[in-house]
């Protein structure tokens, strides 16, 4: 099947590449044509484990990149839009939905091919069948489920495991307006027949991707409050509450005779110094401004931002415990990835603890394993020193916090252990074995 990705960001190009190893024969089109140039090199313009492999096997023969969107349009048997979709005063911005839908109605004026529109990117509830709808309708001048298909196809990738998440899907949820839409997606997806198939109108598809995140911000959310709650109660660690939680058959139901095994969906359920990313942040925000849109408060996902928003807060608390005054003490943040293996920082925990530390007077140095080269976007210029390893990073400092959970950070223990006098070490991710570090301060004890 012909496939046009509008969007060689995250999820467009992941999307286009995974079809294009599917056999599909995919476009992706950008407006930044150094993307573009990359994706015909078969370069990975993103950090994503697998995705350099993948676009060496693809481009060229299934997959190629253009900036000529019109021509891409008119050409294939469905579209995917698949653009930003990023938090503007805690609601969503369509900007990018809309002008594309625009350019893709005006790429099918007067066209006598039926394609199928999908909205790929995360939307609130109503966006396909209002906005995008009426955007390409105005500008092509044809009627939705008659003259073209409509619908909405969320994405369910979590950056370090998209590769996998894609060629190895859970469920599938179409929503489409029409027949003829249903049946084009069924049939892109036809090499994944051993998957669940969810066929619902396109509001309820864009409800199933925001519930998703949503849940999952809670899990978050709820594990962090609780910790909170370890620390003050004294003698109780979050750690070992949460491994009694875990081993619920509620969550080992799959497997419950299997030692050591966990439900994915445990893994939200560690305390932290909070979630980050392209997803989770935005979507909460999103759902809680569009159901104030209509009238409904949602007191929960709002108490669960708010939670979120108090973990920086709490591993500085950590911190003045030893260091009252911070000013000019040389304190190490490691990590600035929201999670590892991905360097997307987008709504990275890093950042406000960053800034925190520097308002404070801190010297601080950051190293993270691919995201180094966002320290200065994020700070601004010289603000921060950017270690070249683990090594450098750690050498000197009288406060090291860990925000990210790289692998690589495991050896911290080793790195510090001939350190007189030994730093203080907070973990905000819970990762390391206190025994081992003389200063220890961890989330939720």
């Amino acid at each position: 099947m012909r496939v046009t990705v509008v969007g060689a960001g995250y999820v467009g190009l992941v999307t286009g590449a995974c079809l294009a190893d599917q056999g599909h024969d995919v476009t992706v089109v950008d407006l930044d044509a150094s993307k573009v140039d990359a994706v015909n090199a078969g370069r990975a313009p993103i950090h994503e484990p697998g995705l350099p492999e993948l676009l060496g096997r693809v481009a060229g023969k299934t997959l190629r990149g253009t900036t000529d969107l019109a021509a891409a349009v008119r050409t294939s048997a469905v579209t995917l839009i698949a653009v930003g979709t990023p938090s503007r005063d805690g609601a969503i911005d369509l900007t990018a939905v809309e002008a594309a839908s625009a350019a893709i109605g005006a790429a099918l004026r007067g066209s006598a091919a039926r394609v199928v529109v999908v909205v790929r990117s995360t939307v609130v509830p109503g966006t396909t069948e209002g906005l995008v709808r009426a955007a390409i309708e105005k500008s092509s001048g044809l009627t939705a489920g008659r003259d073209f298909g409509l619908g909405m196809n969320p994405e369910f990738l979590t950056e370090g495991t998209a590769l996998e998440d894609f060629q190895s899907q859970d469920r599938i949820v179409i929503g489409a307006i029409d027949a003829h839409s249903f049946d084009v997606l069924e049939e892109l997806y036809a090499g994944f027949s051993d998957v669940p198939r969810i066929l619902v109108n396109p509001r309820t598809a864009e409800m199933i991707k925001y519930a998703s995140n949503a849940l999952l911000a809670t899990a978050i959310s709820f594990s962090n409050e609780l910790a909170n709650l370890a620390s003050a109660v004294g003698e109780v660690d979050i750690v070992d509450v949460m491994r009694g939680v875990h081993l619920s058959r509620y969550l080992t139901a799959q497997a419950p005779a299997k030692a050591g095994w966990r439900a994915p969906i445990s893994a939200f359920l560690e305390a932290g110094c909070g979630y980050g990313g392209s997803c989770l942040p935005k979507d909460v925000k999103a759902l809680v401004a569009h159901g104030r849109s209509l009238g409904i408060e949602m007191p929960l996902l709002s108490a669960v931002d708010q939670t979120n928003a108090g973990r920086a807060p709490r591993l500085l608390d950590l911190v003045r415990r030893h260091f009252p005054e911070l000013r000019g003490e040389r304190v190490t943040v490691l990590g600035l990835a929201f999670k590892p293996d991905t360097d997307d920082v987008r709504e990275t925990p890093a950042a406000p603890v960053v800034r925190a530390l520097l308002d404070a007077g801190a010297a601080v140095t950051v190293y993270d394993p691919v995201a180094g080269g966002s320290a200065e976007p994020l700070f601004g210029a010289g603000r921060v020193n950017v270690a070249a390893s683990l090594a450098d990073a750690v050498r000197g400092a009288s406060v090291i916090v860990l925000v990210t959970r790289w692998p690589e950070f495991a050896a911290l223990p080793e790195l510090i252990a001939g350190m007189d006098p030994p730093p203080l070490v907070v973990d905000g991710r819970r990762v390391l074995d206190r025994s081992r570090i003389p200063r220890y301060e961890g989330i939720g004890r």
